[in-house]
């Protein structure tokens, strides 16, 4: 049965693309199969491994909008174990459709037949916003991972963040879990440290051991098409999303063994 972790926040620029793509790749490299799944009109994710949007006759949205079948929407990417269903600019509309239809929080759940895909890990890179796309990606994750600067504007967006993961566990999916990810962090910087050791200190485990620090190489990547494992497997960005996916898969374990104790 695929794992299914939805990647959110509503606050931009916090590296949740990047997040995705990265940890994606750390976890195709340990033989897990991985499906990543663009949920965001700006199409970067696709981008990111040179999917151009009008390339794909079938994508996240007609798989939202259309009810298209999931399977017929994935394409596979250069890197081995690592598949991806690319987004178009169509998948906005999905906001005005989705919400007239009863049950509408259940529609990419009911697409994503984890026990009949081929995939271990199954990663949803969702838009900036709160909206029917993201509500839809929470109600069929088992886990979301927020990423998260350090910083005011960001860490204060997390009081939204919870309100929802709250209603979603009310109304459509009450086993949701969450985990904070603290991207883009400088360690020198003295305000960065003060607000990483809040976080830690309001969510307790619901933060990441890793860190993501800040690296160039992270924003060179997309551009030659491939993530940064493969773009610079030394680099420091490499080594702490690999790092990252060690400590998923072992939350992922022990909370498969908690449900069957």
């Amino acid at each position: 049965m695929a794992y299914v972790i939805a990647m959110s926040n509503e606050k931009g620029g916090v590296a949740k693309t990047t997040s995705t793509l990265s940890l994606g790749a750390a976890l195709a490299e340990l033989n897990y199969r991985v499906l990543l799944l663009d949920l965001d009109p700006q199409s970067n994710l696709s981008l990111a491994l040179g999917f151009e949007a009008e390339e794909s006759s079938i994508t996240s949205a007609n798989i939202l909008i259309e009810g298209a079948v999931l399977q017929t929407a994935i394409r596979k990417s250069d890197i081995k174990n690592l598949d991806i269903v690319p987004s178009s600019f169509r998948i906005e509309n999905a906001e005005q459709f989705l919400p007239m239809r009863t049950r509408y929080l259940n529609t990419l759940r009911d697409a994503l037949d984890v026990d009949t895909l081929p995939y271990d890990y199954i990663l949803l890179d969702c838009p900036p916003a709160l909206g029917a796309i993201t509500l839809n990606a929470l109600s069929a994750a088992n886990l979301l991972i927020i990423p998260t600067q350090a910083e005011y504007f960001s860490a204060y967006a997390l009081r939204n963040m919870m309100g929802t993961i709250r209603r979603v566990r009310q109304d459509v999916n009450s086993g949701l879990a969450y985990r904070i990810l603290v991207t883009l962090l400088d360690r020198r910087n003295r305000t960065h440290r003060n607000i990483f050791e809040q976080l830690q200190s309001t969510f307790g485990q619901g933060v990441f051991t890793t860190v993501i620090e800040i690296d160039t190489k992270l924003r060179e990547s997309p551009i030659a098409g491939v993530p940064i494992t493969h773009y610079r497997p030394n680099s420091r960005g490499s080594q702490q999303y690999r790092v990252l996916a060690q400590e998923l898969i072992e939350y992922a374990k022990e909370e498969a063994n908690r449900q069957t104790a």
